[in-house]
């Protein structure tokens, strides 16, 4: 079978289970975790991607240490380094990777190499499954969604030095992210000393994380990355029927401003949804006939509760940002900065 021929642990050796029990405490975090998810699951699920499906060569470590090692990176906002030296030292975060209390984790290398092997042979595409997993793994025990959901995105700053990069420019040299494009993270009206009114714009330079989060559970459903300048309303569509095809129960879907288009309301419509996208004063303001549909939207009982559940989301951003380090990418390129983005959702899903 597969599973022999990945590098044995002693857990189940005196120093493991018998030490572990007499020293760490049943409520603990990474404890309950740990027993909670299923995680063999997933090795059969990420083996596929080592040659020969680890049948070849020496024995490699099971893909799910090293799957769990890169969730507590982002779990603790710790770098690759730091959760090696982490699993080292830490008998809680030890027992949670099933390793005795005399053996070292996987080095930051193969947490490295574990990366580009997924990327190399499955693209993007084994992270979203493995996010999807996780809400399969919530349905399954009993954690009921509600039947609203909010869209949104947020933006991290590329791992970059502007100002070095655009000497780089200059010199006609290649930048160090390519991909990453400059955003505007808000904008306001401000009067100059003349009295004028100008539009004043905060910009930033990297990427969007653009995610759906089911208001009922706080669980993030669905995520899309793109380059900064990318329009969010163009992303909403995606993100839904991702939602959809994990069969979750989407009645209304809510959004800021940025997602009021046309196209949007006229879309959740043909799908059977109502629309609580945010809408713009233009739209309720106007002296036709045609406000009067905008109008009657905004009244619309399930417009309302969709406005209510809005902060949610800006709610779990700022968790992501504040706790996780999603306010900065960690990698960079379009591609790697998705990986951030799928694990930070699938440790603050798993909390």
């Amino acid at each position: 079978m597969v599973r022999q021929r990945f590098k044995t642990n002693r857990s189940d050796s005196f120093f493991g289970e018998f030490v572990y029990e007499q020293v760490l405490p049943k409520d603990h975090f990474l404890v309950q975790l740990r027993a909670i998810v299923p995680w063999e699951r997933f090795t059969d699920k990420l083996i596929k991607y080592y040659k020969g499906r680890a049948r070849l060569g020496r024995p490699p470590y099971d893909p799910v240490v090293v799957l769990k090692m890169l969730l507590l990176s982002y779990l603790y906002n710790v770098s690759e380094r730091q959760v090696e030296e982490m699993c080292n030292l830490n008998l809680a975060a030890k027992y949670f990777l099933g390793l005795g209390i005399d053996e070292r984790p996987p080095d930051h290398t193969t947490l490295t190499a574990f990366k580009k092997r997924i990327l190399a042979n499955g693209n993007l595409g084994v992270f979203e499954a493995l996010l999807r997993d996780v809400i399969a793994l919530a349905v399954e025990k009993g954690i009921k969604f509600g039947e609203v959901q909010v869209v949104d995105s947020t933006h991290s700053m590329a791992d970059v030095n502007v100002g070095k990069d655009k000497k780089r420019r200059k010199r006609g040299q290649r930048v160090r992210d390519p991909v990453a494009e400059w955003g505007v993270k808000s904008s306001r009206k401000v009067r100059d000393r003349d009295g004028r009114e100008r539009v004043v714009k905060r910009q930033f330079f990297g990427y969007k994380a653009h995610a759906s989060l089911n208001a009922e559970t706080g669980l993030i459903t669905s995520l899309v990355h793109t380059p900064g300048n990318a329009y969010d309303g163009h992303e909403l569509c995606r993100l839904v029927e991702r939602d959809l095809a994990q069969n979750l129960p989407v009645r209304i879907v809510a959004a800021d401003r940025g997602y009021d288009s046309g196209a949007n309301h006229y879309w959740l419509q043909e799908k059977g949804m109502y629309s609580a996208i945010c809408l713009n004063r233009y739209r309720t303001e106007k002296k036709d006939e045609n406000k009067r549909i905008w109008v009657e939207l905004k009244r619309t009982e399930e417009y309302k509760r969709g406005q209510k559940e809005r902060y949610k989301i800006e709610r779990k951003f700022g968790e992501a940002k504040q706790g996780h380090g999603l306010g900065r990418c960690r990698y960079v390129g379009l591609v790697r900065y998705a990986i951030q983005g799928f694990l930070t959702a699938i440790a603050l899903n798993l909390k």
